[in-house]
């Protein structure tokens, strides 16, 4: 999720979206979302909106950005229903709050009034800067070098202390609970469930010996979703953002993203990437034979997290490429393909 860029689907108006995402039914807890209490609940922390308010790229929650008098915009956030606890969202914003504190690149929630989580008509929110930017470019030797010295700082913080209510990243959170809920929920078409649950089954074992590969590694906040959408970089200066993600798990995993091609090509790139990140943090190699694991689990994820979200309004326009026959195939013939690079040799670093 980027905070700042509003919403550009090629088959679908922005009003279209709009539309659909304050149509959701009860369930989805935003059915009472509009404009005059998104207003009235950032009046109720003191701000003067001047009423322009623009809905962002974000799903998984409702953002905003909210225009205010005679100051900048802010962004505010409303959590969806029932997905985090109050002392879960909060251990999130400690954690940014830390990271910035300690001088960490990060864009974390405004502290009102000594707090962070704000509620209103039962609407749980929050409020961010508003800060632009672009995406770093990931195939740019100086800009991995950068992301590399600025996470290793974070991956050093976050080794500080502990996560006590957020998730742990594990085989059974993110790859197997995920495939059950497909299979249980009948998202897999009649004719592919065989070759689907045949297939996961192998990719857990796969899964599992990576780990096992991996050895005993260190587990640690990290932020858990590092792809280039939750970056900045703006005046030579590199920032992260959205940690709804963060969770406790291995350094790789905020490394990998980083990673895409065919292998010659991701070793020169984390290479470039460990030229910065080993100024300041040592790195345990071992952790490379978990690239493969967690980017096929990451797949498994993200299908059962469209899945789960399915019958908000807001998702089937938003993702129309999902819960389609094509769509079922080619997430096979990933797995599959995810299958034979778990086979591989780790990465080398130089």
């Amino acid at each position: 999720m980027i905070f700042y860029t509003s919403i550009d689907r090629k088959d679908y108006s922005r009003k279209q979206i709009i539309k659909k995402m304050t149509e959701s039914s009860n369930l989805k807890g935003f059915e009472k979302l509009f404009p005059d209490t998104i207003i009235n609940a950032i009046e109720s922390l003191d701000y003067i909106p001047d009423k322009r308010i623009l809905l962002l790229n974000s799903f998984e929650n409702r953002v905003y950005r909210i225009g205010i008098e005679s100051k900048s915009p802010i962004i505010a956030k409303f959590y969806r229903e029932n997905r985090w606890a109050n002392e879960t969202i909060q251990e999130e914003h400690q954690f940014t709050l830390e990271l910035k504190d300690s001088g960490i690149p990060v864009i974390a929630p405004l502290v009102i009034n000594n707090n962070t989580l704000f509620e209103f008509e039962n609407y749980r929110f929050s409020i961010y800067p508003c800060f632009g930017g672009y995406a770093p470019e990931l195939d740019n030797s100086e800009h991995l070098m950068q992301l590399g010295l600025i996470l290793a700082q974070l991956h050093n913080i976050g080794d500080m202390n502990a996560f006590e209510k957020r998730q742990k990243l594990t085989i059974q959170t993110y790859a197997k609970e995920p495939a059950e809920y497909l299979l249980e929920n009948n998202f897999i078409p009649t004719d592919l469930e065989d070759a689907y649950s045949t297939l996961i089954n192998d990719i857990i074992k796969r899964i599992t010996n990576s780990f096992e590969k991996a050895g005993d590694f260190k587990t640690l906040r990290i932020h858990g979703d590092c792809h280039n959408g939750n970056m900045l970089t703006r005046d030579e200066k590199f920032f992260f953002l959205d940690f709804d993600d963060a969770c406790s798990g291995p350094a790789i995993q905020d490394i990998w993203m980083f990673l895409s091609g065919d292998r010659d090509y991701m070793s020169a790139r984390l290479n470039d990437f460990m030229d910065g990140y080993m100024k300041f943090r040592k790195f345990d190699a071992c952790e490379l034979h978990l690239i493969e694991a967690l980017r096929t689990m990451r797949i498994i994820h993200y299908a059962g997290w469209l899945a789960q979200r399915w019958d908000d309004p807001a998702f089937p326009i938003a993702f129309p490429f999902f819960n389609t026959q094509q769509y079922w195939q080619d997430q096979i013939l990933s797995l599959r393909e995810q299958a034979a690079l778990m086979d591989e040799p780790p990465l080398i670093l130089k």
